[in-house]
């Protein structure tokens, strides 16, 4: 049976991830920061698919515990037939307002995760001549948003790399490219969404069910939904004044005004219905 190692995978994504793998018949290893949260999705999908569920606590942005994880991915006895490198979180504030431990243990994170256990799984999957890499990436990596953008533009670009050094394999490497998710990634981050139209979320089934889809085709980029493939395109071939522009604290204070603007024209324009009051006033 099929093994798959999802990374992140007690919330959000890594979570719906595992979930779907389960259901599809795979033995899972999970890995998370939090090992109650961990051995508690562990026991909730044992409880609902008959398949094996091993966990791993470990904190990716910590080089030792990664390590761990690397070993983990090459064990001969219970290999791993897909790498879901998930995990990832984003931080509050401008670059400058966050102080460059919590940039670098973020990086760490997205970056040196990926590219660690990357490795450690095409080696082994090589060898093997079958296997496939899911990298979680964002379609903020098109953008000029920050660090986080920055480090998922590295995560696109990389497995792009790993996908045309695989080719003839057996092998293949896949970067996701969501727009935003219904998750818990903006709360826990305590980033504002607020005034973003109901459209423009996707939610993660159908980001995974796609995701999953699409690796199992051998497709390099994967970015769920015809909406967020044209944004992505736009994004892409933008000129980059433009997009720097769009990134700017200037254009996001006019937005929010903006924003704010309608909302109070829309309720100047609604009646109000309050129970105490009477049609027949």
């Amino acid at each position: 049976m099929a093994r798959a190692l999802v990374t992140g995978s007690t919330a959000g994504l890594g979570l719906e991830f595992a979930w779907q793998l389960a259901g599809t018949g795979h033995d899972l290893l999970l890995v998370a920061r939090d090992e109650g949260r961990l051995r508690a999705v562990a026991e909730q999908i044992r409880h609902v698919h008959k398949v094996e569920v091993d966990v791993l606590a470990a904190d990716l942005s910590v080089r030792r515990e990664l390590d761990r994880v690397a070993t983990a991915v090459t064990d001969p006895v219970a290999p791993v037939s897909l790498l879901v490198n998930n995990a990832g979180y984003g931080l509050r504030g401008r670059f400058l307002e966050v102080g460059v431990e919590e940039h670098e243990k973020q990086m760490d994170t997205l970056i040196r995760a990926v590219l660690v256990l990357s490795h450690a799984a095409a080696r082994v999957m090589v060898q093997r001549r079958c296997g496939a890499i899911i990298n979680v990436s964002s379609l903020a990596g098109y953008t000029a948003a920050g660090p986080y953008a920055a480090s998922k533009s590295w995560v696109t670009v990389f497995t792009e790399s790993l996908a045309t050094e695989l080719e003839g394999t057996g092998v293949t490497a896949t970067a996701l490219l969501p727009g935003f998710v219904a998750t818990e990634f903006h709360e826990r981050a305590s980033i504002s969404v607020e005034g973003l139209p109901r459209v423009t979320w996707l939610k993660a089934p159908f980001v995974v069910e796609q995701a999953l889809r699409d690796a199992a085709k051998g497709q390099v980029l994967s970015i769920p939904s015809v909406k967020y493939r044209a944004a992505g395109e736009v994004s892409r071939l933008a000129p980059r004044r433009l997009v720097r522009l769009l990134a700017s604290p200037r254009w996001e204070a006019a937005a929010g005004r903006r924003a704010l603007g309608r909302a109070r024209r829309r309720a100047s324009r609604r009646r109000l219905k309050a129970p105490w009051q009477r049609e027949d006033g």
